[in-house]
């Protein structure tokens, strides 16, 4: 299972990539970077891939997912409740093809602001 790192400011992640067709694509980007956008605690930022939604797609996440979403070309990190969210799990705006999940302790993600840059690598 391959893994990447994700940067933000000071803070550094890995992620587990599952195997499917979009964690493979985003694999075969990389390096990618961004402008965070926040949606409750959720980052997300656009990427330079246009893909569509693979057939076990899904809305209802767990914390430390990733996602791509393809509504707004957008990678997404789920760390708690989004505005769709009914408790405490995250609920991305609709289907997303979740492709990774962050190893370590995402919960750091709530001190970064909107704005900030975020790359993602090997």
């Amino acid at each position: 299972m391959p893994t990447i790192s994700i940067s933000i400011d000071t803070i550094r992640l890995t992620a587990d990539l599952q195997d499917t067709p979009t964690a493979q694509k985003i694999l075969d980007a990389l390096p990618i970077e961004g402008e965070v956008q926040r949606w409750g605690d959720e980052i997300y930022f656009r990427i330079p891939l246009s893909l569509e939604l693979e057939p076990d797609s899904r809305a209802e996440v767990e914390v430390g997912e990733l996602g791509y979403w393809p509504t707004g070309k957008a990678l997404c990190i789920f760390f708690g409740p989004t505005p769709m969210s009914c408790d405490d799990k995250p609920v991305a705006a609709s289907a997303v093809n979740v492709f990774g999940h962050i190893v370590s302790d995402c919960s750091v993600l709530r001190s970064v602001p909107a704005g900030a840059h975020v790359s993602v690598d090997r």
